[in-house]
């Protein structure tokens, strides 16, 4: 195997994924047991109802297939979103998208399967099959080879990791609160108390698209540069942020430099036309472009987080202009067809300063997790790999 390991004088051992985990393979329900009025368990169909740490459902089945249990690790298996996670944080009925994995010594070690995972996640990646998007199937994650400590020193490392993965959550979870907290009075002055007398106006006389990389890839390297390339699986329709933990390719200075006619600013908005369609991010930092299917867009007549705010209020409508077809697609003058109703200049303005403090708030948030998650991915491989060992 390709994880190897010269220690002397320790119990490490050779194995597979299957022998210390248990992983439940997903199945959907007919859609006839399926509902959204809350009749029977809630459904989890793919990464769509991931949230930052968990999911949220928005179907519910009275049929129920394959089940995950409270912690186990949510593994998207099919599509452009294979091998993003979620933690579940009770019990739900997984679609075929979603794989339910735990450890069979129970909570304490869950920590420890998430970082084998992390850790073995490109091998896992580069042995799915597709052709078009990867698959991921049970018996590639049983056979998955990897490295197994003793009991006890699965513990220590569960432990570390859980200690930074808490922090990295805590960050997270304000963030959210901070977001919503946005959310609220967006909603309260351009929902609630929306004038009569304001204009209604299409989002193509607000907006400007920055970047159509629909249908275009452009080539990429597997080392880190300075120029993440960020692909629909970094979006999440629950946060505002990026997640540039997800970001496995970059491109070079030369690609960035030439491949894109325009480039994207800080506070740009990134929206997903094709495939997972209706998520969006802001880029709260100037870092990055965007693979096909994602479109930039920028206004200088609203901020963006009016515009950001407008879009979360409409997640039903953006995914109801789906044209249809091999997968969910939006085309771009359908979005900019959207209408709105444009309040005053000075509203605005009030709008933008009350809420410029929570994102500049989320943006330095985002900047101590990324500190953490280089931190986690830096003591990761030697963890697992017993090149750093842990008194126990």
């Amino acid at each position: 195997m390709s994880n190897t390991m010269s220690l002397s004088n320790c119990e490490w051992k050779e194995g597979t994924l299957k022998e210390i985990a248990e992983i439940e393979m997903g199945q959907s329900p007919s859609s006839d047991t399926c509902n959204s009025s809350g009749q029977g368990i809630p459904l989890l169909n793919g990464p769509t109802e991931f949230g930052v740490k968990n999911p949220i459902a928005v179907q519910y089945t009275i049929d129920a297939k394959r089940l995950s249990r409270p912690n186990d690790i949510l593994f998207c298996v099919r599509g452009s979103t294979t091998g993003k996670m979620n933690w579940s944080d009770k019990e739900y009925a997984i679609g075929r998208g979603l794989a339910a994995i735990r450890h069979k010594k129970g909570l304490p070690y869950r920590h420890f399967i998430r970082g084998i995972i992390d850790y073995n996640l490109e091998l896992l990646l580069a042995s799915a099959t597709g052709s078009t998007f990867p698959n991921v199937s049970r018996n590639q994650l049983e056979e998955l080879e990897i490295l197994i400590p003793p009991i006890p020193e699965q513990t220590a490392i569960a432990s570390i990791i859980s200690s930074l993965d808490d922090k990295i959550d805590l960050l997270q979870r304000q963030n959210a609160t901070l977001e919503k907290m946005a959310e609220t009075l967006f909603r309260k002055w351009f929902v609630e108390e929306a004038k009569e007398e304001w204009e209604e106006v299409e989002l193509g006389k607000l907006i400007d698209v920055v970047i159509d990389n629909r249908g275009k890839t452009p080539p990429t390297v597997e080392f880190k540069t300075e120029y993440p390339l960020i692909e629909v699986n970094a979006l999440n329709s629950q946060s505002c942020v990026v997640d540039y933990t997800v970001i496995r390719k970059y491109v070079t200075k030369e690609t960035f430099d030439t491949w894109f006619r325009k480039h994207l600013k800080t506070n740009d908005i990134i929206i997903s036309t094709v495939g997972t369609i209706g998520v969006f991010s802001i880029l709260l930092t100037n870092k990055g472009c965007i693979a096909q299917n994602l479109v930039g867009l920028r206004s200088s007549k609203v901020s963006s987080y009016f515009l950001y705010c407008f879009f979360k209020s409409n997640v039903e409508t953006l995914i109801n202009l789906d044209i249809g077809g091999v997968q969910p697609s939006i085309k771009v003058p359908h979005l900019l067809g959207l209408t709105m109703k444009l309040p005053t200049n000075d509203l605005l303005n009030t709008f933008n300063k009350s809420v410029e403090t929570y994102f500049n708030k989320i943006a330095t948030n985002q900047t101590q997790i990324r500190t953490l998650t280089t931190l986690r991915d830096t003591l990761l491989p030697k963890l697992m790999s017993g090149e750093v060992r842990i008194n126990y």
